[in-house]
């Protein structure tokens, strides 16, 4: 069938719209209903049931199970307690530029004293030895010096010596000579064993006279208790030069008996006597206090 041409077009058109009046009414309606049935719904669950009571018994006597107990499970296992994360140590703060170049100017300074101390320690111990070397060789200079004045003092005894023998030998020489001279003249007998050309004695002061020519040579401060005498053997040349001395009886000291000798060495020659002559041999007694 054919539809009329009015018609299908009206039926496909959209309606115009009628407002929002009529939607707005039905929704308030619904939703109203809705309210009404959800209180009764509830009021109807909230009524109290109706309770029926009814025993049962049995032909045979039954005796009930025990009541199972509830049994109650486990309680969970509480989860093992996560140990809490490490707490991370702060990091030492930086020390303050200040503090730093105090440590290193103090640690400059403690080196530079060791170094001084050891510099002066060492200074010191070669100081030490400089001055164990100089008084070593002082010593040895000095002991050195020693030993020469000794072989110079050696050396000026041995040459004294060895002067006073070779005037010994030479004055002997010179006695022995005038010795055979004058034999030609001598009046001795043939036993005589003199050596002068006549027998004659010193006279009486000639004694005296030596004494006093050899005593003021005579170095002697200290004092003799007993006024002790020295009796010395004096032996000459017809000129008088002395060739030997000894001691022929000691004063009992020994410093006088030395004096004396020295004294005679000193002297050297003897005077001569009244007629001219000096005695070959003499005794000569010596005191301290004469």
């Amino acid at each position: 069938m054919i539809a009329a041409p009015g018609l299908a077009h009206d039926t496909l058109l959209p309606r115009p719209p009628g407002g929002l009046a009529p939607g707005a009414l039905l929704a308030l309606l619904v939703h109203g209903a809705l309210i009404v049935a959800l209180t009764l719904s509830v009021q109807w669950r909230s009524q109290p049931a109706d309770v029926v009571s009814a025993e049962l018994w049995a032909a045979v006597p039954q005796t009930a199970a025990p009541r199972a107990e509830a049994v109650m499970p486990a309680p969970p296992t509480p989860p093992a307690p996560t140990p809490p994360p490490p707490v991370a140590a702060p990091a030492p703060a930086a020390p303050p530029v200040a503090d730093a170049q105090i440590a290193i100017e103090k640690a400059r300074r403690e080196k530079d004293e060791r170094e001084r101390a050891a510099q002066e320690r060492a200074e010191r111990k070669k100081a030490e030895r400089d001055k164990a070397a100089r008084e070593k060789a002082e010593r040895e200079k000095a002991d050195q010096l020693k030993r020469q004045e000794a072989a110079k003092k050696r050396e000026a005894e041995q040459r004294a010596e060895k002067r006073a023998e070779e005037e010994r030998l030479a004055a002997q020489r010179e006695a022995n000579l005038e010795r055979l001279l004058g034999q030609a003249g001598a009046t001795g007998s043939p036993s005589a064993t003199g050596t002068d050309l006549r027998n004659a004695a010193p006279s009486a002061s000639y004694v005296g006279r030596l004494v006093g020519v050899i005593k003021p040579n005579i170095v002697f401060a200290d004092k003799v208790p007993g006024n002790p005498a020295a009796e010395v053997e004096v032996s000459a040349t017809a000129s008088g030069s002395i060739i030997a001395r000894r001691l022929r009886k000691s004063s009992g000291n020994k410093e006088w008996d030395e004096a004396v000798l020295r004294a005679i060495d000193r002297t050297g020659t003897l005077p001569r006597d009244v007629d001219g002559r000096v005695p070959t041999n003499i005794v000569i007694s010596f005191r301290p206090q004469e």
